[in-house]
């Protein structure tokens, strides 16, 4: 029934934007079509395409756009987007004076898995939010890196990033045998860290486990009042924390491309086809340094 209904939400989102687009004259637009996961549409403008991705799963409907992302229409159609999507959105309640935390690269077969903590009082919510601060999935990856960038011109000590590439993950699933076990070693790593630069008598973060994170036995976490729900990403520590992760991930993947290995995001068929390649150039032993050996998918290879 909740799927149905955000699968409902997304038809009518993605309905929305292509009427928007067409009111604002761009005429060339598909018509949006049903996937697995998705609703999207194409915009062609001459030589230039663009489509619209709008998804509907655990965490609630969220656009993504594909394209090249320096290209005048990607950049149009980013700010357009997400507008609309900021001016929808409602307003949280905010904590004074707490840490947030989020990650990135769970679901991804490629890159490293990338946990960010970030700490913010009233000043820090007010300055964050000025710079467009939201959910990095409803962001595009050029501005994650514009607002990457300002976020970490305030200063590095207010928030703090565990950066888990793919050999290192690798080793340390083997110890923990799970990813919730793994996500919560890297979320209280970095929420501890922080918190020992910062008072704080709260703590929220996405609730990625059906139990309380575990912290170490260093950490009174009795002092904290922790929240652990859906969508935290809602608050602007979580938002500011999944921005600084995800240009993280982003780095990695560039300094792929830069040796000339192009690397997909995400977990569909497509990946088979990179890990091939890496397999052909470098031989199999090579894998563990670029993907998460766990996945099913490198069963296929």
């Amino acid at each position: 029934m909740i799927k149905n209904s955000l699968k409902e939400a997304a038809k009518k989102y993605i309905q929305q934007i292509t009427r928007k687009l067409n009111d604002l004259g761009y005429n060339s637009i598909t018509t949006p079509v049903e996937k697995q996961y998705n609703y999207e549409c194409e915009v062609i403008n001459g030589k230039e395409k663009v489509k619209i991705l709008v998804y509907f799963g655990k965490k609630g409907v969220t656009t993504v756009l594909q394209g090249a992302p320096a290209s005048e229409l990607y950049l149009e159609l980013d700010t357009i987007i997400n507008s609309s999507t900021t001016s929808s959105q409602k307003k949280v309640e905010e904590y004074s004076n707490y840490i947030g935390s989020d990650e990135t690269g769970k679901g991804d077969f490629f890159g490293p898995l990338v946990t960010c903590a970030v700490y913010v009082n009233d000043k820090l919510i007010t300055e964050l939010q000025k710079l467009g601060v939201k959910d990095s999935k409803q962001l595009s990856d050029t501005r994650i890196k514009t607002i990457a960038a300002h976020l970490r011109s305030i200063g590095n000590d207010y928030y703090e990033t565990i950066s888990i590439n793919p050999q290192k993950y690798n080793e340390m699933y083997e110890r923990f045998k799970n990813i919730n076990e793994l996500l919560n070693w890297s979320h209280t790593e970095a929420i501890e860290n922080l918190a020992q630069r910062f008072e704080v008598e709260t703590v929220i973060t996405d609730k990625f486990r059906l139990k309380e994170i575990k912290f170490s036995k260093n950490f009174d976490s009795s002092k904290y009042k922790l929240i652990q729900i859906p969508k935290a990403e809602k608050y602007t520590a979580v938002a500011a924390a999944s921005i600084l992760a995800r240009d993280k991930q982003l780095d990695w993947f560039e300094a792929q491309k830069k040796k000339g290995i192009i690397l997909p995001k995400g977990a569909a068929d497509i990946v088979k086809d990179a890990a091939k390649n890496i397999i052909e150039k470098f031989g199999r032993d090579e894998l563990p340094n670029y993907i998460k050996m766990h996945f099913k998918t490198t069963g296929s290879l």
